[in-house]
């Protein structure tokens, strides 16, 4: 009985010893690996099926998504921020001032930090779509925003990972996946109206919005990404930014769609925004327009799945920078919250 005990006391300080081991030491490339292209285009095929039905905000594929999701989460022993079973995040229908939608949610999925657990990062992406036309065709939606619902699938993979091997982030992160971007960004507005915890303990949101393909200006030097938003608020952040990618995966960061003057005012498009308006900083991860945007044609067969792993690893390996530093993220350039007034 004594040796059972002494066994049984030994393998709960070697499993405690794992849990607390010095996330300083880690090699956060290692688990940025364990994002694969192999992974993401299965999961991609599914979730951007026709069994998805396009994915419209608050219709049946749209709930087979936000299930999808849920099991993903599930899988990985990532709890709900909510507690018990509750993944969804349910969405008041009079934010919607269009169309009839009665029903739909956020999905959520939780790593609580191992130092610092009460500063949130933010990885998000929109998991809804546009549907189907009167004609029966379904837009899968497989770039926008498939690839990057995907992406964070399996960027919450490779946190599991290294928390599982005792490298837990010292702040927390909440993977964040939202519905209704197509309608007006509805679902990150309610998130942020509504918030699960306090932007003010939000450090930042890194956002992805389509990182699956290769638009005309890139044909032939495809390992680039489009970043908005970097250097708005926090020079902090565009430095670490610049500074992560250069130490690992050297892609062309293309800041064409950061000018404010830019025409198609992409950083006022996708759900960072509605974080960007309340002070946190944010990272927009875009690869551009192309032929097949909003359109029946933008299907998983097309996507460039070498590419969506490179840039999804680079989410990562931000993001575990940001969650990982001695200080948080300091807002040097701060805008008036109008939403305050």
């Amino acid at each position: 009985m004594k040796n059972l005990l002494a066994i049984a006391l030994m393998a709960i300080l070697v499993s405690c010893g794992a849990r607390q081991k010095n996330v300083d030491n880690a090699d956060p490339m290692a688990y940025a690996n364990t994002i694969t292209a192999s992974d993401l285009k299965d999961h991609l095929f599914t979730f951007a099926s026709d069994e998805f039905q396009g994915r419209e905000t608050g219709e049946p594929g749209q709930k087979m998504a936000a299930e999808y999701l849920k099991k993903e989460y599930q899988s990985l022993d990532l709890p709900s921020p909510m507690g018990n079973d509750d993944y969804f995040q349910e969405v008041d229908p009079s934010y919607f001032k269009r169309g009839n939608i009665e029903s739909t949610e956020n999905v959520m999925a939780f790593l609580k930090g191992s130092e610092k657990p009460d500063e949130i990062v933010v990885i998000s992406s929109h998991y809804d779509h546009v549907g189907m036309d009167e004609d029966g065709n379904i837009f899968n939606g497989a770039d926008d925003d498939g690839s990057g619902t995907v992406g964070v699938l399996e960027i919450a993979q490779a946190f599991h990972k290294a928390a599982k091997d005792g490298y837990t982030p010292r702040r927390s992160i909440l993977f964040l996946n939202v519905t209704g971007e197509e309608k007006g960004l509805i679902g990150s507005k309610y998130y942020t109206d509504n918030p699960v915890f306090p932007l003010e303990n939000t450090v930042a949101d890194l956002n992805i919005d389509m990182i699956g393909r290769v638009d005309p200006d890139h044909e032939g030097k495809a390992d680039y990404i489009y970043l908005i938003g970097s250097d708005k608020l926090s020079t902090d952040l565009h430095k670490l930014s610049e500074n992560v990618n250069k130490k690992y995966m050297n892609l062309d960061l293309d800041y064409t769609y950061n000018d404010e003057n830019d025409p198609n005012r992409f950083y006022y498009r996708s759900d960072h925004y509605n974080f960007a308006k309340h002070n946190v900083p944010i990272i927009f991860y875009f690869n551009g327009v192309h032929a097949d945007y909003h359109k029946a044609t933008d299907t998983p067969d097309k996507i460039n799945y070498d590419m969506l792993a490179k840039r999804a690893q680079l989410v990562f390996l931000t993001a575990w920078e940001v969650a990982n530093r001695p200080e948080r993220l300091v807002v040097d350039k701060p805008v008036e919250d109008k939403s305050a007034k």
